[in-house]
Formats: C-alpha cells, structure tokens, sequence
C-alpha cells in the first residue's frame, strides 16, 4: 500500500516507534528511524527494514529538543528518499513527582520532546505534502492526552497538548489531501514503562510480575498491554484510502481506560 511512500518515524529506534516503523515499512515504505541506541543494533534494524519493505531506510541522530536538529531530520529524509510522505511523532519521555516537586528542567524537557518537537517536525514536513497532494500524519499521544493521573503534571500537558495539535493541523489541511490523527495507547510494554514497572516493584518491594499487574488493574480493564504491533496496525490503517475521512481524531488502544 505504500509502495513508493516515504516515513519519519521518531523515537523509533526501540518499542512503540519501532513497531511503527516495521508495520510502515511491510507495506513497502521507505523509512527513517531516529533515536538512540547502539550503532550496530541500529543498523540491524535498517537492515531488517529493507529487507521486509524492498525500499530504503536509513537513521538520523536528530536530538528532539532542537528545533534545527528536527528541520535536518526532515531535510536530510527528503533527500535521502525523495519526499516525506508520512510523518510519526512519537518521540516522548517521562518524569514523575507532585507538581510542586516538579524540577522544572524536567518540565521543559518533557514538553520540549512530548510537545514542541511535534510542533517543529510538522512545520518542517507539511509544505512538501501539501505540494505533493498526499500526507499522512500520526501523533502518538497517549491515554493522558485524554485523561490525567496524579504526579504526571508535564506529561498529561504536553500529550492533551498534542491532541490539541492535531484537530488544529486536522482543521487547517482538511480541504487538501493530508489527514492528521493522533493515536492514543494506554499501558505498552516499552522500555518507557518498563521503568515505571521497576520503581513500582521497588517501592512496594513486589516482584516485577505482581507490579505488572498492579499497574494494569490500576487504569486498564482488560488487564493486558497493548502491543507496538498493534499501534503499528493503526498507524498504517491511518495512511489507507480507507481513513482519508478521518480527520483530527484521537483513536484509543487502551484495554478500556477512557472508557471508564
């Protein structure tokens, strides 16, 4: 289906990122990872890219809180694969403390990555869409785009900032052939969770298993983690013909959380 296309994928060296970009790439994308990680576990994943799609990949180091860095990125994938035809803002961190214990070098890094690198990627992708009549692009946000939890001030802002974001570019590309969505997992097993499962288990001295599942039953009524495979899916349903009317939504993969 998206044989000829070109992807962005940040924050896409390692879980929800990576699934995306593997879901893009079998159907025939080129893609450009971007995050960290060791060179020659990046360059497998290229390889494993290429191998699945039939097209380019390639990484870029672009750092998320630099809005020149993000411009590069953007650039430099359009040069490498002739356009940008999708776009995954995925890139994102975590901090948690009360409000008034918040370091605010911590908020400014949440937002700065969370939101603003959003922001800043778009700007730099959008003329090249809009030029070309087609253009897919897909924020993930989060559950707390949608709803909060205590002790997550800058996270919960910055995601329902991002959903904020999208019904905006939604709205002011809705006459042309780019669609912009955001997708809004809940709790998945990623290396960003899977440290929120250690402090818990430390705190509360319970094996990892028991904080699993005390963090599931806590917020998701299906007690199971969605999975990036299953983010992945969305992502490429949301550049099918059969989503080019769906505009500005914020589609959940939540196990029921915000149904509550």
């Amino acid at each position: 289906m998206l044989k000829g296309k070109a992807a962005v994928v940040t924050g896409s060296t390692s879980g929800i990122g990576l699934g995306i970009a593997r879901a893009l790439a079998a159907q025939g994308a080129a893609v450009m990872l971007n995050g960290f990680g060791d060179a020659k576990e990046i360059a497998g994943l290229i390889e494993g890219l290429e191998r699945v799609s039939g097209a380019k990949a390639a990484h870029h180091p672009a750092d998320m809180t630099k809005p020149h860095d993000i411009e590069r990125l953007i650039a430099d994938a359009e040069k490498a694969f002739g356009s940008v035809d999708v776009l995954v803002n995925n890139a994102g961190i975590q901090h948690v403390a009360p409000v008034d214990e918040f370091p605010p070098e911590k908020w400014d890094a949440v937002l700065a990555i969370n939101l603003s690198s959003s922001f800043h990627s778009i700007r730099a992708a959008l003329p090249g869409m809009k030029k070309r009549g087609w253009g897919r692009i897909v924020n993930v946000a989060s559950a707390h785009g949608l709803v909060a939890s205590a002790q997550k001030a800058a996270y919960v802002a910055a995601k329902h900032g991002l959903v904020g974001l999208t019904k905006v570019v939604a709205l002011e590309t809705a006459a042309t052939g780019v669609t912009c969505n955001a997708i809004c997992p809940g709790w998945v097993l990623t290396p960003l969770v899977q440290k929120q499962i250690d402090a818990l288990a430390a705190r509360h001295r319970m094996t990892l298993e028991d904080a699993k599942a005390k963090l599931l039953a806590e917020k998701q009524p299906s007690l199971e983690f969605a999975t990036p495979e299953q983010i992945g899916g969305i992502a490429v349903f949301l550049c099918s013909p059969g989503a080019d009317q769906i505009r500005g939504a914020s589609i959940s993969v939540d196990g029921g959380w915000t149904a509550q």
